[in-house]
């Protein structure tokens, strides 16, 4: 009866937040991911069917653990009571700024977890939860938009914003992996300067933007 008691408060305390933070503090202790999921939870001191009321695999976790990213990303900038009555170019550049605060956090986890895999598309895998979050995120901001535009041809493609947003992200990510400024400044550079071209681009007068976007590329990446 002890034992069945144990297991059963073991269980109530358990979650997918402590279950992500045990993998990602084994994988930056080992330096390597958990062979597998019986080792997994003998190491840390929990049953393997507990790990499977959460998730189903390791690479469940993994894309999990990106969802908890974002998930964190929209709670914080939900909390600011300044967020509602941002322009979207503003709420976009919330949402990049936050999500990239949340990343450097967790920079360790994020580098290896990304370099881990030989191949792009491996690595890309785990990132499918936080496409479908970020295109949604995006989608919802131009809905807001084209609400208020009478006239349809004013109106925004909500598909091709929202995939622009989840390319910028991906170029951004990897800004932000190679970026070796103090505090990160150039990748804060970075997502102003593509959020103000990608807005830009869809209120058909990009061309400055674009070029000043141009320039900085350049200067950071084909002078180094």
């Amino acid at each position: 009866m002890a034992t069945t008691k144990k297991a059963t408060t073991a269980k109530k305390k358990l979650d997918s937040h402590k279950l992500i933070s045990m993998y990602m503090d084994y994988v930056l202790e080992n330096e390597h991911a958990p062979k597998t999921v019986y080792k997994f939870c003998k190491e840390n001191g929990i049953a393997e069917e507990e790990f499977y009321n959460f998730y189903g695999s390791f690479e469940g976790l993994e894309k999990g653990i990106w969802e908890a990213f974002y998930l964190n990303t929209i709670n914080v900038i939900e909390k600011s009571p300044e967020y509602p009555g941002f322009s979207n170019r503003e709420k976009m550049l919330t949402f990049y700024y936050t999500f990239f605060e949340v990343l450097t956090a967790n920079r360790s986890y994020v580098l290896f977890t990304l370099k881990k895999e030989t191949t792009r598309m491996k690595n890309l895998e785990q990132l499918k939860g936080l496409r479908k979050n970020v295109k949604s995120f995006a989608k919802g901001l131009i809905q807001d938009d084209n609400k208020e535009k009478s006239l349809k041809f004013l109106q925004q493609p909500e598909e091709v914003f929202s995939e622009a947003a989840w390319i910028q992200l991906l170029f951004l990510l990897k800004f932000w992996m190679d970026d070796n400024s103090a505090q990160f400044e150039s990748t804060d550079v970075a997502i102003e300067k593509s959020v103000n071209t990608v807005f830009d681009v869809f209120d058909n007068s990009p061309l400055e933007r674009v070029v000043d976007f141009g320039k900085f590329l350049y200067k950071e990446r084909m002078v180094k």
